[in-house]
């Protein structure tokens, strides 16, 4: 009788260890992603901030805010040139 009992205790922390390791790997990814984003975001900020440094020499500038960040971060370069391309089809038009 407590050979059968050890088994099922056996089989109970396998599938235990199983369903931790299936529930870090179901809640890491949504994790990583958004430290990813905010990582994203962060170099959004940094790429704006010396945008401005420098287009501030010739006249260009862009808001430094959440989105604007988030855009530059995710998008890189062509981002920039979406926002700026915004920018000025908002001044003109």
């Amino acid at each position: 009788m407590t050979f059968l009992t050890a088994h099922s205790e056996l089989l109970f922390y396998v599938l235990l260890g199983a369903a931790i390791l299936l529930a870090l790997r179901i809640f890491t990814l949504p994790i990583r992603f958004f430290f990813k984003l905010v990582w994203s975001t962060f170099t959004g900020f940094v790429l704006l901030l010396v945008f401005n440094a420098v287009g501030s020499l010739i006249g260009l500038s862009l808001a430094v805010n959440t989105l604007t960040a988030l855009i530059v971060g995710v998008l890189g370069i062509p981002g920039l040139i979406l926002l700026l391309l915004g920018k000025w089809l908002y001044f003109y038009l």
